[in-house]
């Protein structure tokens, strides 16, 4: 397996990606596009899933969302939800026009808030192979209302204060990614932490702080409520202790897909980037890109 330094362009800007090329003789090979959740970068946790998928014939290419990582654009640090979903879409194109790679068998892996804009946008595309949703982020109001009321009015004043006078002043005033339950972080509970820590630590390029804005636009979102019209088979890793993007709504999603394969797993929302969660997830998302990316 080699991996490679690549990039491709997306609305005026480069972002930045590892494209991984699985070894044997050269063939139009599946391959797996990847990207991370909230504030997240590639250096997080992802190698691992990506050589994974490599070593089983599979290339990947794995990528930052602009003003993210290794990836150009400004302002840094902004999550927006729209430009992210173009950032996957050009993504899309861009992996179809590499060489040694079957344009037909291309599957999306999207992992926490990554999974939602997965979830969001592969009903359109006709020619896509697969989608794996881990950990989806599905329902804006469900993930708000997990924080509790104390860390939903820490969050929203931050927000509304950000959106007010940050974009005046166009310098944003940021709010933690990770906090313990009832502060103001985007993502407040008691072992948000030490999970989210544990992947940040892999990372030089992870900042902890995003504009506040994000919070609002978070909870308007529901990209499960798009998940009806994707046709291809959608693998579903659900964390049956998970308390950033809860169960529920993502069961839901799963129900409205029509070729929904659903694998639960005992453990939180970061447990299954590492340790034992994570071989096993791997393994069942491996076997099933495997089956679905056949010729």
């Amino acid at each position: 397996m080699e991996r490679v330094e690549v990039g491709f362009p997306s609305g005026g800007e480069q972002c930045a990606a590892w494209l991984y090329l699985p070894d044997g003789p050269p063939k139009p090979r599946p391959l797996v596009i990847m990207a991370h959740g909230l504030g997240a970068n590639r250096q997080m946790g992802l190698d691992r899933y990506a050589r994974r998928f490599a070593a089983a014939g599979m290339g990947a290419l794995v990528f930052d969302y602009r003003g993210f990582g290794a990836s150009a654009g400004t302002p840094r640090q902004v999550i927006d939800i729209r430009k992210q979903r173009d950032d996957w879409r050009a993504a899309i194109a861009y992996g179809r026009t590499l060489k040694g790679f079957d344009s037909t068998r291309i599957a999306l892996w999207g992992t926490s808030f990554g999974g939602g804009h997965v979830l969001s946008i592969a009903h359109e595309d006709d020619y896509l192979g697969a989608v794996v949703a881990q950990c989806p982020f599905t329902s804006g109001p469900a993930s708000t209302w997990a924080k509790g009321p104390v860390s939903i009015v820490k969050t929203g004043t931050l927000a509304a204060t950000d959106l007010l006078v940050g974009t005046v002043v166009r310098r944003p005033i940021k709010a933690r990614l990770a906090g313990r339950r009832h502060s103001s972080a985007l993502m407040s509970a008691n072992d948000v932490v030490a999970g989210f820590g544990r992947l940040a630590e892999e990372s030089e390029l992870y900042q902890p702080k995003v504009a506040a804005r994000t919070g609002l636009s978070i909870m308007f979102d529901r990209p499960w409520r798009r998940t009806k019209g994707i046709k291809v088979p959608v693998f579903y890793a659900v964390c049956d202790h998970d308390t950033v993007a809860p169960v529920k709504p993502t069961l839901k999603a799963a129900d409205r897909t029509k070729h929904a394969i659903v694998k639960r797993y005992p453990v939180g929302h970061f447990d299954i980037y590492v340790d034992d969660a994570f071989e096993q997830a791997v393994a069942d998302q491996t076997d099933f890109l495997v089956s679905v990316l056949r010729p």
